[in-house]
């Protein structure tokens, strides 16, 4: 099944991506890897983030590849009680798991962030414009071209 993790960080960030590409290659294999892009910390006052998405196919469930995000997660420097809008060593977020629709407590795919966040959206139809959401059906190159670009405070790094 074909999948898609947001990476973000903004805690030596070029350190925490790095491993979390090297331990997501080391999981999934051949990972499709987006630009990285800047952007401002959202909901909070911090160091700027980075994001990028990262495609891959695996056969697990996808609970269990919940769970190793996570380890990869806590094996750099996240701690369990960390706060959404805070700042962070690495956050890995699965926002797309094939055709999964899912509503699990604190699994949700696919993630409302796809189409709320530039930094979700915009790395995503970079290297997926054709797939098409889940629920609406629309493709993330469509999504991303409609999306307002008033304000945004994100570029390609």
């Amino acid at each position: 099944m074909r999948g898609y993790i947001s990476i973000g960080s903004n805690i030596d960030k070029e350190l925490h991506i790095t491993a979390s590409l090297r331990a997501l290659e080391q999981q999934f294999g051949v990972l499709t890897v987006s630009s990285i892009y800047e952007s401002d910390a959202v909901g909070f006052s911090g160091d700027a983030f980075h994001n990028l998405i990262v495609g891959f196919d695996s056969d697990l469930d996808v609970k269990a590849v919940a769970k190793q995000l996570r380890q990869i997660e806590l094996d750099n420097g996240r701690t369990r009680d960390s706060q959404k809008f805070s700042a962070r060593t690495l956050d890995l977020d699965l926002i797309l798991y094939g055709d999964l629709i899912i509503s699990d407590g604190r699994l949700q795919i696919p993630r409302d962030e796809i189409e709320k966040y530039a930094f979700v959206l915009e790395p995503l139809a970079e290297i997926a414009p054709a797939a098409t959401h889940p629920v609406s059906g629309v493709s993330y190159g469509e999504l991303w071209e409609k999306f307002d670009k008033t304000n945004l405070k994100q570029h390609k790094i």
